[in-house]
Parts: structure tokens; C-alpha cells; sequence
């Protein structure tokens, strides 16, 4: 593959990457510890992420188990847990804090198909600038001799490229709404 094109793929795959990653965080009714993800809790004056300072487990299917190595910080996750946008009630029995997902309603799980495919929507945006500033790159060549054929031949790369990326977008909002919508 051209090295012209090759950077481009990077940034289309960081799109990509970056849609997954927002994706696990929204919560589908099961307990997925990637929720924690995100949320970063004071230890000794720095931010530090849940999982750096506690054992987190999956018990039950709709149960998260925090259990910090220091019994000093389970107020500290708590509060992260209960500012954060998670919706979840923290549990704390003096050694550990449960998280409970409460079984989603229809109506909350139809809200949540929509914020994904608004985020899939977003990402398939990025997708296509990014595309179009290929396209703008690749128009500025004819400048440097850069003969008619050989853009063309880069346009109709970066056209594939963006195809595959969209696919690999709807695939991503698919199975995230699928999840979320089985009971």
C-alpha cells in the first residue's frame, strides 16, 4: 500500500478504535467492568483509575465487586462512582463497594440504541473528513507531477479504504444495539 494512503488507514483505525472503546462504556443491563473505565479516583494527590488501586470482579451477571487493597479508599471510589454518569448506586460494606445493574426498561434500551448510533453516526463523520482531506492532499499532487492516473488510482484506494471503515462502523453499532436490546 502507498505510504500517501497508509497514514490515512491509521486515522481511520483510530476512529475506529475510539467508537469501540466509547462503546464498552455504555452499559447494556450486564455488568461489564469496562464501565469503571473512565473513572479515576485521588490516590496520595494523583488521579488514578479504579483499577490501579482495587480488584474488580464480575460475581453475577448484573453485579460489579470493587474491592480496594486499601480500605481507606472505599470512600473515594464511591464518590468517583456516585459523580460519574453510570446511574449506579455504589453498595459498600466497609471492605468492599457493589455495583447492581438494575434490568434495563424497554424505553431506557431504546434511548441507548439511539446514543450508539448517534456515536456511529459521529464516527462515520470522521471517517468521511478524513477521506476528503486524503481527496484535498491528493488533488494538491497534481502540482508536483504527479500524473492524472496515479490520483485517480489514490482516490479510488482512499474510496475503498473509507467503505471498509463505514462497514466496520455499522458492524460495531449492530452488535452494540444488539446487545443491548436482548433481554
Amino acid at each position: 500500500m502507498d505510504e500517501r494512503i497508509q497514514a490515512y488507514e491509521t486515522k481511520m483505525g483510530k476512529t475506529l478504535n475510539a467508537l469501540e472503546s466509547e462503546l464498552t462504556t455504555i452499559r447494556a443491563g450486564r455488568a461489564n467492568p469496562h464501565i469503571l473505565d473512565k473513572l479515576t479516583v485521588d490516590y496520595y494527590g494523583a488521579p488514578t483509575p479504579i483499577q490501579q488501586v482495587a480488584n474488580i470482579s464480575v460475581p453475577e451477571a448484573r453485579m460489579i465487586q470493587i474491592q480496594p487493597w486499601e480500605s481507606s479508599m472505599i470512600k473515594a471510589i464511591e464518590k468517583a462512582i456516585l459523580c460519574s454518569d453510570l446511574g449506579l448506586n455504589p453498595n459498600n460494606d466497609g471492605k468492599m463497594i457493589r455495583l447492581v445493574f438494575p434490568e434495563l426498561t424497554e424505553e431506557r434500551r431504546k434511548e441507548l440504541v439511539k446514543d450508539v448510533k448517534k456515536k456511529g453516526e459521529g464516527a462515520k463523520v470522521a471517517v468521511r473528513n478524513i477521506r476528503r482531506d486524503a481527496n484535498d492532499a491528493f488533488k494538491k499532487l497534481a502540482k508536483q507531477d504527479v500524473s492524472e492516473d496515479e490520483i485517480k488510482e489514490l482516490e479510488d484506494q482512499i474510496q475503498k479504504l473509507t467503505d471498509k471503515y463505514i462497514k466496520e462502523v455499522d458492524k460495531a453499532i449492530e452488535n452494540k444495539s444488539k446487545e443491548i436490546l436482548t433481554v
